[in-house]
This record gives structure tokens, sequence and C-alpha cells, in this order.
């Protein structure tokens, strides 16, 4: 991950004159980073969770695909979806209590984090990573970085108005979300290892970082409110539109990862009203 610490340490790359130059520079970049991934043939799985960023890393990495989460969750139907749509093979890594609940631990420790949203976004990564694993794969394929590119939050879109970020527009409070990435890639890397597998990150090879930092804010955010919209354009080249243009929930949120990992800290006696009560019980779980 080194490339993009390498990347955002330039200068930010001129603004694209036009959307049409804006989507191709990307488009091109893309095609070039398919060409570039550095993963040995037949060693190689893609977490895919039905979204434009995975499908890309899916059409980029000829590969099987794997997505995790639990009955019902919007990810697993999601990936379905796109499987069907991509006419690949998907394997679904189903979770339950007592699998969440053991890799806790082991994910807290890995990351050398314990706050909930670290371990919550931290977990559905390791545990797909350890199935991959389990399945003879030494590399997983990911779409990281893509939401911090390409204007992926909502609170960058909503930018000046949302509280969550401190700049005044839509191009400044994506370049906030950007600073984030090497923190957040630490962690995911650091999961990744735990379950005993390298990561593949085509989205965040340098020559995708640049034409992402040379985008203007209506390439970010379309006139319609669409976030990652020159990202998604691009994506048309290799995915279909119902699998470009899909709107996806964090994969905490849409493993259900979040949502059963405070159900677990409430079983185990840590209550809502307290704060922080996720954090509590995970420090609990490392301190056993």
């Amino acid at each position: 991950m080194a490339a993009v610490e390498r990347a955002l340490a330039r200068p930010a790359p001129d603004l694209a004159t036009s959307r049409e130059a804006a989507v191709e520079r990307v488009r091109e970049a893309i095609r070039a980073a398919g060409d570039d991934v550095d993963a040995p043939t037949g060693d190689v799985a893609v977490g895919f969770s039905g979204g434009v960023d995975s499908a890309l890393v899916a059409a980029l990495v000829d590969a099987p695909c794997y997505v995790v989460g639990f009955p019902g969750s919007h990810d697993v139907a999601a990936a379905r979806s796109a499987a069907r749509a991509m006419d690949r093979d998907l394997t679904v890594v189903e979770l339950d209590h007592d699998a969440l609940a053991a890799a806790v631990p082991r994910v807290a420790r890995a990351i050398d984090r314990t706050d909930a949203m670290s371990v919550q976004i931290a977990l559905p990564l390791f545990l797909v990573a350890e199935r991959v694993a389990a399945d003879g794969y030494g590399h997983l394929a990911v779409g990281q970085g893509a939401d911090e590119l390409f204007g992926g939050y909502a609170k960058v879109a909503k930018a000046p108005t949302d509280p969550r970020v401190d700049a005044d527009t839509v191009l400044g409070a994506r370049d906030e979300m950007t600073r984030t990435l090497p923190d957040q890639l630490d962690r995911d890397v650091r999961a990744l290892a735990a379950a005993g597998v390298d990561p593949v990150a085509p989205l965040l090879y340098e020559r995708v970082v640049d034409a992402a930092r040379a985008l203007p804010a209506d390439c970010l955010v379309s006139d319609r409110g669409e976030r990652k919209y020159a990202l998604r354009l691009a994506a048309r080249e290799w995915v279909p539109d119902s699998v470009a243009f899909r709107e996806k929930k964090a994969v905490q949120y849409g493993s259900l990862a979040g949502r059963e990992l405070d159900r677990l800290a409430r079983q185990a006696g840590f209550k809502r009203r307290e704060d922080d009560h996720v954090t509590k019980y995970v420090r609990s779980r490392v301190a056993e």
C-alpha cells in the first residue's frame, strides 16, 4: 500500500476540463490497473459485496468471488444479484454469532484497536479472508479506496452542511477522506494478514489515485446526488448498469456485522444506555 502514500504525497493533478475527459481518464487508469494486477494466477480470490467497487475488481481479476454476511443481509443479496448479472460463481460465507464472537478478540488484537467502528469494519474482512485462506488462496482482491477517492461518502456529498466534515466544498471533503486512507489501510492489511492472506487492491494503484484526484466536484457527486459518479460511468465498460449504479451499504452494515456485534455486547451485559457499550465489550474480550 506504499503506492497510495506516494501518490497522495504528490501535488494534486490539475482538474479535468470536462466530464468526458475525466471519465475517460478514470477508465484508462482502471484498465491499466487490471493489466498490472500483482497476484499469481490461481492464488487470488475476490471479496465481492455486489457494489460497483468489488464488481470492478471482479471484472479485472478473473478469480472466484466470495461474500460474507449474516443470513438476510444486504451484502449477500446484492452479491448474489450482481454475480448473476455478471455470470460469476459466488461463495457465500454465512456468519453466525459463534463465528463473530470467536473472531472479536483475534481481530481487535490483530488491528491493535478496540474501538467499535474499527472492529466492526475489520470483522467481515477478516472472516471472508479466513475462508479464502482455508480454500487455499494466498491473496484477496478488494475494492478498498474507492469510497475515499471517488466521493462515496454521504458526508462528502452533503458538504459543507454535514458536521462530520470540516471542508466547505465537496472536493475539500473528499480530500479529507483521502487523508484517512493510510490509517484505514493499516487496519485492513492487519486484518487480512491475521487471516493469512495478502491484499490486492487495483483501485489503489497510483494511476487510479491520480485519476481520482483530478476529478471535478460534479464527477464525484452528480446533479442527482449519485455518489462516485465518474467511477460508475467508467465502470460501465466492465459491469452492467444494474451493478454500476447500485447503492450499497458500508460493509459493517451491509453484512450485519455491526448490528450483531451490538447484539453480542448487549447479551454480555453491556447496555446501550452506557457510553460506547460495544467498545467496552470488545475490550472485555481482549482482556480475557
